[in-house]
């Protein structure tokens, strides 16, 4: 089923020569999603963009850290460093970020974003230049999930002259950082190369010792060739890149009493649990520009090989009834449960009846195709109009090779126990889709309209590979068109007012029955915006009525194998604030303020039971898990001609761990029953200093108050946020 990437690349290449495609050498336009040249401040939608000096304020390497900055992001922590991010917008579930478009650089980065779009791979922040989002109809651009929005991380661009930068970091918990890049322009020709790398020790305490930490390293070299005309600016340019990780993860967590009495505690069945990944990339980009038309074309390729040799569960040689991890650590008291509690921590040897089950999730992707988009502004009938239009075909494949390995606990050591290795998923899923969009923004006076049509195309395929088993075969097919409507409408020079409407989607995985429908919504939302000298505020309240809700529950969430599940009508409904200023208090200091605002409301809006324990037994009216109605984020700053000081408060409400009666608080039956995580607050500070215009020092806090919280007791048992991480670093740049 696997096509070989040269035939398609090479086709591509070729296409890419007749199509007309992106902008010149040192432009930011052709890898944002946003442009330059729009007036943010008039977009009829909902978008934000962060650049690069704002990412530098508090040196993340966490995006759900920076996202945080953002109105209407819901994020679950996980690993307390951001490995694996979970993000939603809007409400959508924020499961492996699964429901959201990520792309770079303006192309799908997420290993299989139609076959599989868990991102279990993320590109590694501290690399980019420029964050953006949107959510409302301006989605509409950017597929196949349509309900929530896009994020789009863009990269260092080849410089206009010769450029380079070095960045180290030393912290806590044995963090240290490495970046560094290296850029110039010679005649027509640029090039760039980049580095970085990433390590901790990690700051839980393994019983009986060792490493809980991570490594991670990141290399991109880019090259372009200015191809001007009297007429027209075009470049083509090469990206490629190779990122790999090792991280002793695991998903196993904690009873909530171990975790009263230490936070940061694993247990030793985790001891041996290591995730480790290979990513490629290799884009090849072709843009032109005239003066009233432009236009880019992307032929992209990436691979993506991941392995986790993690924890799974128990077996037994013996029969009976074993029970989950999840059963275990919410009850370890009880008469069944208590055996193997001792056994997971290690307190005591395990039997033939309490057989530790370690799993090695093998898995390999691929991501490729041929993307082109469009812009031209002309006049017509008296207005002003401005025309986008895209078409992709995209393939992308995930292939399984999962494995499960038994152990025995032996003095707090895991001994094999010698049985044969025995494969549990052996299978195939794989998609071809067309995209196209067309979006035309239509001004006349202070009155901005843009209408958008966006069609997907797909083709998906899965093949049961196990022995036995090949004929096991499916084929699933969707076609549909998705439209959107939006305007701003100026009140005069500093404020508008916008709204708009458009439908959501979200494609069934290719293994899914057909029992399994499609994610459909209908998306509102109105809003106001004011900006003028600096000061910005904006008001948005947006309405998501599904008309079928569905989730996927991987072993992340604390299922065996990946199924999805359909939940029916549902309403997601919140307002978003925003409000930013610099108060200037004389001519050598300023005060830089912001302040965002999310409050989001869900409810099902039929009665049913789910198998899948996040649901279970749902009422009509209770409210989805893992959504914090309140999220409040407070930035504040202190700045002078050569030094900064700046505090990041982020607060976020307590979250339903399954579906809950809105009203009473009551929690359906469950394993989780009654549980929540808790409501965090968390206190950032960063510090900087320029020794002159070439070199800085700078100092960050992680949370400030060390503040310690159960963010979440997905899959197995709770698990902390990050405690106080203390760095330092230093940057040199010319």
């Amino acid at each position: 089923m696997k096509k070989p990437p040269l035939a398609i690349l090479i086709t591509s290449i070729l296409l890419s020569q007749v199509a007309i495609a992106e902008e010149k050498n040192n432009s930011f336009e052709r890898f944002s999603i946003l442009g330059n040249k729009q007036e943010l401040s008039k977009s009829a939608g909902s978008v934000t963009f962060i650049s690069e000096t704002e990412l530098e304020k508090f040196e993340y390497d966490d995006i759900a850290r920076i996202l945080a900055t953002i109105p209407g992001v819901n994020v679950r922590q996980e690993d307390g460093y951001g490995l694996r991010p979970n993000i939603g917008f809007r409400g959508v579930t924020p499961e492996r970020s699964k429901k959201i478009n990520i792309m770079e650089d303006g192309v799908l980065i997420s290993p299989a974003p139609y076959s599989a779009p868990a991102a279990y791979y993320f590109p590694m922040t501290s690399r980019m230049t420029a964050v953006e989002v949107t959510k409302g109809p301006s989605t509409i651009k950017y597929g196949p999930n349509t309900v929530a929005g896009a994020i789009n991380l863009v990269t260092r661009q080849v410089p206009v002259g010769r450029e380079a930068g070095l960045d180290v970091s030393l912290g806590s918990d044995g963090y240290g950082k490495a970046h560094g890049y290296f850029g110039d322009n010679i005649d027509d020709f640029g090039y760039l190369v980049e580095g970085i790398h990433l390590r901790a020790d990690g700051f839980k305490e393994l019983d009986g010792g060792g490493n809980t930490g991570f490594d991670k390293s990141d290399v991109m070299a880019k090259f372009n060739y200015q191809l001007d005309g009297d007429d027209y600016q075009q470049v083509l340019e090469l990206k490629l890149s190779h990122a790999s990780e090792t991280s002793d993860e695991t998903y196993l967590g904690l009873t909530d009493d171990d975790f009263d009495k230490n936070p940061y505690r694993r247990y030793a069945a985790s001891q041996l649990d290591v995730m480790e990944w290979e990513h490629q990339q290799v884009q090849f980009s072709h843009h032109i520009e005239f003066e009233n038309f432009n236009a880019t074309t992307k032929v992209y390729r990436n691979d993506f090989e991941r392995a986790w040799f993690k924890l799974n569960g128990f077996g037994s040689s013996q029969g009976g009834s074993i029970p989950t991890l999840q059963q275990i650590l919410t009850n370890p008291t009880d008469e069944q449960n208590q055996v193997y509690y001792q056994v997971l921590t290690g307190q005591a040897d395990s039997t033939l009846r309490e057989i530790i089950v370690l799993g090695t999730n093998d898995r390999e992707y691929y991501s490729q195709g041929l993307q082109i988009d469009m812009t031209w502004d002309m006049s017509l009938f008296g207005f002003s109009h401005q025309l986008a239009s895209g078409i992709r075909y995209h393939e992308d494949e995930i292939e399984r090779n999962h494995i499960e390995d038994n152990f025995l606990m032996r003095s707090g050591l895991l001994q094999s126990t010698g049985e044969a290795t025995v494969a549990t998923a052996t299978n195939t899923e794989q998609t071809e889709a067309i995209s196209v969009y067309l979006q035309d923004t239509l001004t006349l006076d202070d009155l901005t309209v843009t209408a958008g049509l966006r069609g997907e195309l797909i083709d998906s395929y899965f093949k049961n590979r196990s022995p036995q088993r090949e004929q096991d075969f499916q084929y699933k097919t969707t076609r549909l068109w998705l439209p959107s409507i939006s305007a701003y409408y100026g009140i005069n020079d500093n404020s508008g007012v916008f709204g708009g409407v458009h439908q959501g989607f979200v494609p069934t995985s290719p293994i899914q029955s057909v029992d399994i429908k499609i994610e459909k919504s209908i998306n509102y939302e109105l809003g106001w915006r004011y900006e003028a000298n600096g000061n910005k505020a904006e008001v948005v309240g947006f309405f998501s009525d599904y008309s079928n809700l569905k989730e996927s529950c991987s072993i992340s969430a604390g299922c065996d194998t990946d199924v999805e599940f359909n939940a029916g009508a549902v309403d997601i409904y919140g307002i978003e604030a925003s409000f930013s200023d610099n108060f200037e208090i004389n001519k050598q200091y300023s005060v830089p303020l912001a302040i965002v605002y999310t409050h989001t409301q869900s409810s099902f809006k039929e009665t049913f039971y789910s198998d899948f324990e996040q649901w279970g037994f749902v009422t009509a009216g209770d409210s989805l898990p893992y959504l914090a109605k309140n999220m409040l984020s407070i930035s504040l700053g202190l700045t002078a001609e050569n030094w900064q000081v700046a505090m990041l408060v982020n607060y976020t409400d307590e979250m339903p761990e399954v579906a809950q009666t809105a009203l009473t608080g009551d929690i359906r039956d469950s394993t989780l029953a009654g549980l929540h995580t808790e409501s965090t607050l968390v206190v950032d500070m960063s510090a900087s200093y320029e020794l002159n215009h070439n070199s800085q020092f700078y100092m960050k806090l992680d949370n400030l108050l060390d503040s310690t919280d159960i963010v979440s007791r997905r899959p197995f048992g709770a698990r902390p946020s990050k405690p106080r991480q203390v760095s330092i670093g230093y940057k040199y740049r010319f």
